[in-house]
């Protein structure tokens, strides 16, 4: 693993967060503006079984994930962070395998946030899956809302 940010996101994401536990994230890469992070396949992600594909919020959860760990990586455990909106266009049907997001922030202001995140399954990182936009508000600890 790459990571050149503090070490207690990588546990809070993966460890402290109940709904990324019960999911099995896993960040793969975290630094400065930049989130690599895997979501394993599991059986109960299937959404259409006779073609083969993973359902569509499992592709949009992952997106909503990737890009607050992204973000994440700009601020300290006391900052707070929520979603305003998010956008996922979808490619292709993702397979039945672990899928893999990349996200960078775009711009971070005072309050606001947008992060683009890509969606790929792990065997074919150069085919996209989905793409996404995410913007968040931001509040930094000691700063008025």
């Amino acid at each position: 693993m790459n990571t050149s940010v503090h070490t207690e996101l990588i546990e809070f994401v993966e460890q402290h967060i109940a709904f990324h536990r019960f999911l099995g994230v896993k960040v793969l890469d975290a630094r400065p503006g930049f989130a690599k992070v895997c979501l394993p396949f599991r059986e109960e992600f299937k959404g259409n079984e006779v073609r083969g594909v993973v359902h569509g919020g499992v592709t949009a959860v992952l997106v909503d994930i990737c890009g607050a760990v992204a973000l994440w990586t700009h601020f300290g455990p006391a900052d707070k962070t929520s979603t305003i909106d998010m956008r996922v266009d979808y490619q292709r049907p993702a397979p039945f395998e672990d899928m893999v997001a990349e996200g960078d922030v775009r711009m971070l202001g005072n309050r606001i946030a947008n992060v683009h995140i890509r969606v790929y399954a792990a065997s074919m990182p150069d085919t996209l899956v989905a793409e996404g936009r995410a913007v968040y508000y931001v509040k930094r600890e000691g700063m008025p809302s």
